[in-house]
């Protein structure tokens, strides 16, 4: 597999293992995966090479390889894993977040992939609606 799988697999992993963390600008997986290959890429090539994907490995080879792995790696891996588990949130959260932009400017709209359309389209939602849907990285 890639190098790029490996750096999925690995914010994958630490995003379930660090959930509930807080406030973050919400960045894609693809993006996520990028800056992970910058910073990260040269860690996991000295620490990791050779091991088969998945199961989170690699996470779990850059953490037993802590106290070597790179400090702009270990920030990096930090701010990740904080803002795709903010993404993450904001996605599950919309519908409550927004319920009240549903109702009043979406009304009678059925489907979920519909209403989050509705809702992106207008331009009249409350800032916690609109907030929730820029974090969840659909506008």
């Amino acid at each position: 597999m890639s190098r790029r799988s490996n750096l999925f697999a690995a914010v994958a992993l630490a995003c379930i293992v660090h959930g509930g963390l807080v406030q973050a600008q919400t960045m894609s997986y693809a993006d996520a995966i990028t800056k992970l290959a910058g910073d990260c890429g040269s860690d996991i090539h000295k620490f990791c090479s050779g091991l088969n994907l998945g199961g989170g490995r690699i996470a779990d080879c850059l953490q037993q390889n802590a106290a070597k792995v790179s400090p702009t790696c270990k920030a990096s891996v930090a701010s990740v894993v904080q803002s795709i588990s903010l993404r993450e949130q904001a996605q599950a959260a919309y519908s409550d977040v927004c319920r009240f932009d549903i109702a009043q400017r979406c009304r009678g709209i059925k489907g979920d992939g519909n209403i989050l359309a509705c809702l992106v389209k207008n331009k009249l939602t409350t800032d916690k609606c609109s907030q929730a849907i820029t974090d969840a990285g659909w506008r």
